[in-house]
């Protein structure tokens, strides 16, 4: 008998009850477990407490280091994280929490945790993950084919071979940049002549074969920081990961990297791959993928996409243009825990070419043998959950239209929030959103003036109190506790390309509504004149620069 299935209505509303409040009938187990099962929201909203502990007290919660001789009844040590653990956690499910790229989550996620944990399996091979393994390679075809459109045949050929990969699941963006470098690498060393390639002889045997005297990987000044951690890992230091210049838009200048392309290849230094970032982590900026595609295919490098938080974008077909040339990324790293609103710990690397990860295929005895549809023989991690299970229940409960709906609002949402900001006197827009990130901070209307009119020392000087200001507010806004957005430096072109401290938003939350967005504002101008001496400061020089 086949087995009929339901398709429910997709709306606003009805995304929004997923995020809130649950169907069905309580559970029965802990206290945990019961609460969260029914509404994780209402559980932290009752069990976090408003004001923030500071850390060194929440420390001694946690300062003894011997292991317990005598076992706890469950209901005792359940109360116990209740009280040192679950009541001093960050609520960054919270409306208000907008600071970080992090948010409520469907509240199905829980129940099939439950069952994910249960099951334990191992997907770094099949005979710990007999029907998992299929599911995860079929995610991945999912992902591959949202990025890259190949058609039917070219998933019934590829997506289940025993000896190709659409990519790999990874903790996070980092494991999967990692990755993406890493098969770039050593396609780059690959085995010619006597030489059995890098990951047999090394890097200095490959260097010395090939003649390179270092190897670079470029990327905008605005590429994340796991990157830095990629290079050293992969051998080349971090000096061999090269900053371009961006422009005004905080966008790589696309003359400036196929410069200092020619450049490196002068002093006989060999650029492996260029990374591409849709959706950096301060500003949410694109690159100019289009044209970074063409310089790499010109220079011979590998394009990598590091798309961890712009990727999901691709699911609305009112903004996936906003990500126009992904398709012709050789790699493309997606983060499922930030817009797919998946928990932590479900990271992805695609690759467009199904025979790319076979320069990092490695193999043992006793699992990953060769012809295996083991996962762990294309993969960094051995041992891995069945996250790919979390995944693929979210894109057939929220669906693309669901996650159209989802990454539409979010971004209309920044759209509003930065028109708030640019009708307010004292506040400054300093990066228009393009995805649902932005960047502001809070400058009174007379010293906005002021600033314009000092001279280079007077525009520094005062420039550092309102960094100063910034932090302030940024900083006591968390210890109240009752919204919290973080801070970043940037180097604006409006101000000489000063250090500028600034707030940032993330704007990912649906349960986010825009009376709060207004009540964040009214509480960092509140917060601004809770320090008459740094205010005091700013208004000294301010004379100065008016005078």
């Amino acid at each position: 008998m086949v087995s009929e299935h339901k398709t429910a209505d997709v709306s606003f509303e009805s995304l929004l009850r997923i995020f809130t409040v649950p169907e069905g009938p309580d559970s029965t187990l802990t206290k945990i477990d019961e609460e969260l099962s029914r509404n994780l929201n209402k559980f932290l909203r009752e069990h976090i407490v408003a004001e923030e502990k500071p850390l060194r007290e929440i420390e001694k919660d946690f300062s003894n280091a011997a292991i317990p001789e005598q076992p706890e009844f469950v209901s005792d040590h359940t109360q116990h994280l209740l009280d040192t653990l679950v009541s001093h956690s960050v609520h960054t499910s919270a409306p208000s929490f907008i600071g970080h790229m992090t948010s409520a989550l469907p509240y199905f996620l829980m129940p099939l945790s439950k069952i994910m944990i249960a099951l334990n399996q191992n997907l770094v091979k099949i005979e710990t993950s007999k029907a998992f393994t299929p599911l995860e390679r079929q995610v991945l075809g999912m992902l591959h084919r949202l990025i890259y459109h190949r058609d039917d045949a070219f998933y019934s050929q590829w997506m289940h071979s025993a000896n190709h990969s659409l990519g790999a699941f990874c903790s996070g963006g980092t494991i999967a940049n990692i990755t993406a470098l890493w098969v770039a690498r050593n396609n780059a060393l690959r085995a010619t002549g006597d030489f059995k390639g890098v990951e047999k002889e090394g890097l200095f045997k490959a260097m010395k074969h090939y003649g390179y005297e270092g190897l670079a990987v470029l990327v905008s000044e605005r590429g994340h920081y796991s990157l830095k951690k990629a290079a050293d890992v992969l051998g080349i230091g971090q000096e061999g990961l090269v900053a371009i210049k961006t422009g005004s838009d905080n966008r790589i200048c696309p003359k400036a990297l196929k410069q200092k392309i020619t450049e490196l290849k002068a002093q006989n230094i060999k650029p492996f791959a260029v990374i591409g970032v849709a959706g950096t982590t301060e500003t949410g900026s694109i690159d100019p993928l289009e044209e970074m595609a063409q310089i790499c295919a010109e220079e011979d490098c590998h394009f990598h996409i590091d798309a961890a938080w712009g990727g999901a974008t691709l699911m609305s077909n009112n903004y996936r243009h906003l990500l126009q040339g992904v398709e012709l990324a050789d790699s493309v790293t997606i983060d499922a825990h930030k817009q797919l609103y998946i928990p932590m710990g479900a990271g992805m690397v695609l690759f467009k070419n199904p025979d790319a990860m076979k320069s990092i295929e490695h193999h043992a005895q006793y699992i990953l043998r060769k012809g295996s549809k083991d996962l762990g023989s294309h993969t960094l991690e051995g041992s891995r959950s069945g996250m790919a299970m979390l995944v693929y229940a979210a894109m057939h409960i929220i669906s693309r239209p669901g996650y159209e709906l989802l990454i539409d609002q979010s971004i209309e949402k920044a759209k509003y929030f930065a028109s708030l900001i640019t009708q307010q006197d004292d506040f400054e827009l300093v990066s228009e959103p393009e995805l649902c990130l932005l960047t502001y901070r809070y400058i009174p209307a007379h010293v906005r003036q002021s600033l314009e009119q000092a001279n280079a020392k007077q525009k520094a000087e005062l420039n550092e109190l309102l960094n100063d200001l910034t932090k302030f507010i940024q900083k006591r806004q968390r210890e109240t506790g009752k919204s919290f957005v973080s801070r970043t430096r940037l180097n604006p072109n409006q101000w000489d390309r000063l250090n500028t401290i600034v707030f940032r938003v993330v704007l990912a939350n649906p349960l986010t509504g825009r009376d709060i967005l207004s009540t964040v504002l009214e509480e960092q101008r509140e917060i601004a004149q809770t320090a008459p001496n740094l205010m005091a400061r700013i208004e000294k020089l301010v004379k100065q620069i008016n005078a």
